[in-house]
């Protein structure tokens, strides 16, 4: 999948020939300021989300497709390459395909945020897909089929860019990353469209939903509105406290016992028995059986053939509403969070 940057289209001016000569360097004149640079941060925590049902309206706002992945940054250093995960964990070694295109970036130092992901068939993003090629939740492979989506650009040539505006972030992101590539480090696309009109268009293309932006905002860390991220189908962590057993399910996994955070408490959330394919159970199994418990972390009311566990894995699920007393409706497996991800318990206000 990893291509070589583009061959210069022009031919070098001069002779061909001729004795290439560098000029004598003048002594600096010390009346002469030099130019400031910034520090390059060591990591930054990422800009997160705010959760909405619908678009928000007006000309300040620009829509992009929203990625399902892992959150990345990838940092361009004189030293080399780094890939940080949101939680600040070092994984260059996992995405070698990524880190290979971001050698070839043609800038000294910079700072990408965005998304690592694996498409499917038909170009959409499988949060899936990316956990199988990564070896499943606590694997070790490496991922060559991972793709980095650069949604926006924190340091660029020894200038940290976080209290400029998004569109001259965008700006050099566009020249750093030019749109229409087919690369592993891309540029996720601005739209523009009507909100309600993009998000429509996305969820019958089977998309996860779109993110807004506002153009006048800096970078700043923290779920704080500047992003406004609406989902198609709603899709949240919960904690795993158990499971049901069957002798007809993939993994001998009738339904999963669900979660949710509650102030300082975890409250039973009901379960879900779809979304599980014979690979995916078996992982998910091998993982539950290490943290089986005698009593219920919670109270799931009376269960049969029920096996309880720890609530130490996270478990993504799409579902479609809330029922009356307080369950999930339409709920699907999606797959389990890594805790190098952040890996966060949805909270019940």
């Amino acid at each position: 999948m990893t291509k070589p940057p583009r061959k210069p289209s022009k031919p070098l001016l001069g002779e061909a020939d001729a004795l290439l000569r560098s000029r004598p360097r003048r002594r600096r004149d010390p009346a002469q300021p030099n130019l400031p640079l910034d520090p390059m941060p060591d990591r930054i925590e990422p800009c997160l989300a705010l959760l909405k049902a619908r678009p928000p309206k007006g000309d300040d706002w620009v829509y992009e497709i929203k990625w399902d992945g892992y959150r990345l940054t990838v940092h361009v250093e004189p030293k080399g390459i780094r890939i940080l995960t949101r939680g600040g964990h070092d994984w260059t070694d996992r995405f070698p395909a990524i880190k290979q295109g971001a050698l070839w970036l043609p800038v000294g130092t910079a700072i990408l945020d965005g998304e690592a992901v694996v498409l499917d068939e038909k170009g959409r993003s499988d949060f899936g897909l990316l956990q199988q090629s990564l070896g499943g939740r606590g694997g070790k492979k490496s991922s060559s089929d991972a793709i980095f989506m650069a949604i926006d650009l924190l340091y660029f040539d020894g200038h940290d860019l976080r209290n400029s505006e998004l569109s001259m972030r965008r700006h050099l992101l566009e020249d750093l990353v030019p749109a229409g590539g087919e690369g592993d480090i891309r540029l996720s696309e601005e739209i523009e469209a009507d909100g309600d009109q993009l998000l429509a268009s996305a969820c019958e293309l089977g998309l996860e939903g779109i993110i807004a932006k506002r153009r006048s905002a800096p970078y700043r860390s923290g779920r704080l509105g500047d992003w406004v991220k609406v989902k198609c189908v709603q899709s949240d962590g919960f904690a795993i406290v158990g499971y049901e057993k069957s002798t007809a399910s993939f993994g001998g996994i009738g339904r999963l016992l669900l979660a949710a955070r509650k102030g300082d408490e975890l409250v039973y959330v009901g379960g879900v028995g779809t979304g599980f394919n014979e690979r995916s159970a078996a992982e998910l199994r091998e993982q539950m059986d290490k943290l089986i418990i005698a009593k219920p972390a919670v109270d799931t009311g009376r269960k049969r053939n029920a096996v309880f566990i720890r609530p130490e894995l996270v478990a993504e699920i799409e579902y479609r509403a809330w029922t009356h007393d307080g369950k999930l409706r339409h709920a699907s497996y999606k797959g389990l969070r890594e805790v190098q991800d952040n890996a966060a318990v949805y909270e019940i206000e």
